[in-house]
């Protein structure tokens, strides 16, 4: 049986196990390893944030995952050895035929000056909660929000916890006393969608949210509660970030950064090959030319599952990655918009903009139903 060992259960992880015990259930033998016990989705923060969901509502169990041929292990993992193929966990050792890493990327909070001490983020279940619950104490002043380093998770993200941060504050009665300032070092929300970015400033300007480009927050000082920036200081009450992505400690120990884009995992964007024999990466550590959300990590790893089919049956490659995905986008009042995405097809990107409406917020709906089922197999 040929072993292919998998690194990560994210929405890469996932799509790939499930594509190989489709296609390689008699074939192949499918290792999943993850950290840690459930999968959650990426917008499930959104629901414990906004929407009252306790997070152990939006976990889904990794020991429900039925896919044949798939072995789940909670396991973490301290070494790769890219050359050998060889890993190590905190409870096993490895040495598989086909190694694909898909541990997505970490949060570096301490990269911020004084964002440990005196910011708040909502990228994680934990800092969801902790938000939460600061909000919850909120009774009105100044709001920063600011994308603290790029690239970043899901790129719309910020933008809707800002729409859905001003329902929340009409709702309480506090919107009047609030002041809502959205910054970024980007020069528009969503650089490939003219659409999306016309939808997303819109909906900003009409809710009073004031939004600044080109300008990143450097540091914040937690006694006299300001940020700086090269043209300033600005005063909060409250400080919302989206903190510096970076691949996690075990792989840029690995060495699979090297030669990679801004200390990223080098891959072949055509295949998600990394330079070494066997060896691919998928989804948020890898330096493919797209952005960083989940549909981009099931897309590329659909392309690693074909490529290893065609390698274990001796046929021609398939096609290349693609770079496509839908990300749904929270407008608050319950719309949902959508940008289809294609970076990789043609000459250009191309993104064109849909909604919002409450049929895309089915749609979003009926999306994680759909995943659910097909990644843990019922």
């Amino acid at each position: 049986m040929h072993t292919v060992l998998i690194l990560g259960a994210g929405f890469g992880g996932l799509e790939l196990a499930a594509c190989l015990s489709e296609s390689l259930a008699d074939e192949a033998r499918v290792v999943l390893v993850d950290q840690n016990d459930s999968f959650t989705f990426g917008f499930s923060k959104i629901d414990i944030l906004f929407r009252d969901r306790p997070p152990e509502s939006v976990r889904i169990p990794y020991r429900d995952l039925t896919r044949p041929g798939v072995e789940f292990r909670q396991e973490t993992v301290t070494s790769i050895d890219p050359r050998t193929r060889r890993v190590v966990t905190d409870r096993s050792e490895y040495e598989p035929d086909t190694l694909v890493v898909a541990l997505g990327a970490d949060y570096d909070q301490a990269a911020t000056p004084g964002f440990v001490e005196d910011g708040h983020e909502f990228y994680s279940i934990e800092g969801a909660c902790r938000l939460r619950d600061r909000l919850n104490a909120f009774t009105g002043g100044t709001v920063l929000l600011s994308i603290l380093s790029v690239p970043f998770k899901c790129p719309p993200a910020p933008y809707e916890g800002a729409l859905l941060l001003h329902d929340e504050l009409v709702r309480r009665g506090l919107r009047d006393t609030t002041r809502m300032h959205v910054i970024t070092p980007m020069d528009s929300p969503v650089p490939v969608s003219p659409g999306t970015n016309t939808a997303l400033t819109g909906a900003m300007a009409e809710r009073g949210i004031e939004y600044t480009t080109g300008t990143r927050v450097r540091s914040l000082d937690p006694h006299a509660h300001t940020a700086a920036t090269h043209a300033g200081e600005l005063g909060y009450d409250l400080f919302i970030g989206i903190p510096k992505h970076t691949v996690p400690r075990v792989v840029e120990a690995s060495g699979l950064t090297e030669g990679g884009t801004d200390g990223w995992i080098h891959v072949d964007p055509a295949t998600l090959a990394t330079p070494y024999p066997g060896v691919y990466a998928v989804g948020d550590c890898a330096d493919a030319p797209v952005a960083r959300a989940g549909v981009f990590a099931e897309n590329a790893a659909r392309t690693v599952a074909s490529g290893i089919v065609a390698a274990l049956h001796g046929t021609p490659p398939p096609e290349k990655y693609r770079g496509r995905g839908s990300c749904y986008i929270e407008f608050g009042n319950g719309l949902v918009g959508k940008v289809d995405a294609d970076f990789l097809s043609g000459p250009a990107p191309v993104a064109p903009f849909f909604g919002p409406s409450v049929e895309l917020a089915a749609e979003k709906k009926q999306f994680a139903a759909d995943r659910h089922k097909r990644w843990f197999g019922g």
